[in-house]
């Protein structure tokens, strides 16, 4: 048969059909005949019995070849993949694994996610006077509650009554109380801390904000802002609460005269006057200034001592614990002499009582009366007290202050 340019022929076995087959003309090489052609064979019986479909026995071939090589006649693989665009190819769905169905690793990740949203746990406060306020009354509830039997034990000391010793206390308010007894004024004292807490450490911050200079500043005080600070927090929690304080000591001690907070504030009122609630008021003042003083002058100190050594910003909740505990126990040795002869002018005339009439008269009855170990009696179970209280209570602060945030972080 003879071969013509361009032409097409068609050859056809006389015994196998199947073998008959329409044949072009084979491409042009480039930049030889500018008859470039095209290839396409077709065979009949590969279109009745195709290996991959109907199409794959069709070959198309173009001047310009890809450079890729082609891959071996062996290779298992989709027959279908070449007619899909690297585009599609590259989104593939991620597959489970092994043994693990679709829907059990979807649960999976939502939960994974419910988890850190309630880590991540965040309620706005658009005002920061409203979140320290908000944040220290949370703070004064908890800790004051946790503490409160340790309290009781130490008021019962400092003004003798149910024995001399920690362990005679304890007995004695079991016995006659049971564990009731241990809790006695304790939602008074709850009224009472959360409102103050609240504004001491409202006063300061905001007082220890305002008198640290910033950077390029010159002080404003010459004493460290903290100490200045927290004097100022003192005053102002204990001018706005000291009633109720009173209050919470007549129903501690006084068993059986009142009935409850307002049979108590009624009765103090209309029998000994409106002043009498405010009895032992300038020891208090005079007392809570420098253990609010030292407090958190010792707090903010060893605060800063932290974030030095272990260069960091940011204090977890079990080192504030133990910063506030510490500095609870400096204050509050430092001061506890002051804090006896408050008591002892609450109590008043109760049960035969001296009746004091000023701080620097209890003091010296009580030296008088008792020597040194009157003015710290009640110290142990007293730092028992206020040494957890006070780390409680700093560490309940802050993290409220973490949940409660504010558009913009002071």
């Amino acid at each position: 048969m003879s071969k013509r340019s361009g032409g097409a022929r068609l050859q056809c076995a006389a015994a196998d059909w199947g073998g008959c087959f329409l044949s072009l003309p084979p491409a042009a090489p480039s930049g030889g005949d500018t008859d470039g052609g095209f290839n396409l064979a077709w065979t009949l019986h590969q279109s009745f019995n195709p290996a991959a479909g109907l199409f794959a026995s069709v070959g198309v071939g173009f001047p310009a070849t890809s450079s890729s090589s082609p891959s071996p006649p062996d290779a298992p693989g989709d027959p279908y993949a070449k007619y899909v665009s690297p585009e599609i190819e590259h989104h593939a769905v991620e597959a489970p694994l092994p043994g693990r169905s679709v829907e059990v690793e979807l649960m999976e990740k939502g939960k994974k996610k419910k988890k850190n949203k309630a880590l991540k746990l965040k309620i706005k406060v658009g005002n920061p006077h409203l979140k320290r306020l908000i944040s220290g009354g949370i703070a004064g509830a908890v800790s004051r509650t946790a503490v409160a039997p340790l309290e009781t034990i130490r008021t019962h000391l400092m003004v003798g009554s149910n024995g001399n010793s920690t362990t005679e206390v304890f007995h004695s308010i079991m016995k006659n109380e049971g564990w009731t007894g241990l809790f006695r004024g304790n939602f008074v004292n709850v009224i009472r801390v959360a409102p103050s807490k609240a504004i001491e450490l409202f006063a300061f911050d905001t007082a220890n904000k305002f008198l640290t200079p910033k950077s390029g500043e010159q002080k404003k005080v010459p004493l460290p802002p903290s100490l200045v600070a927290g004097a100022f927090a003192g005053v102002s929690s204990t001018l706005c609460t000291y009633p109720l304080e009173l209050i919470k000591t007549r129903l501690t001690i006084q068993r059986g005269v009142y009935d409850n907070f307002l049979h108590a504030l009624v009765k103090i009122v209309r029998e000994e006057g409106p002043t009498e609630l405010y009895r032992g008021l300038t020891p208090s003042l005079i007392g809570v200034v420098p253990y609010a003083a030292t407090n958190y002058f010792a707090y903010d100190t060893l605060k800063k001592a932290y974030k030095k050594m272990f260069k960091t910003n940011e204090i977890g909740n079990v080192p504030t614990l133990l910063i506030g505990s510490a500095a609870g126990a400096i204050s509050s040795t430092a001061t506890f002499p002051l804090e006896v002869a408050r008591k002892h002018m609450q109590v008043g005339a109760v049960g035969g009582r001296k009746i004091y009439k000023n701080m620097l008269h209890a003091l010296l009855s009580i030296l008088e009366d008792e020597g040194v170990g009157g003015l710290y009696r009640g110290l142990g179970p007293s730092c028992m007290k206020l040494v957890p209280a006070a780390g409680i209570s700093f560490m309940c602060y802050e993290a409220c202050k973490k949940v409660l945030t504010e558009e913009e972080d002071d």
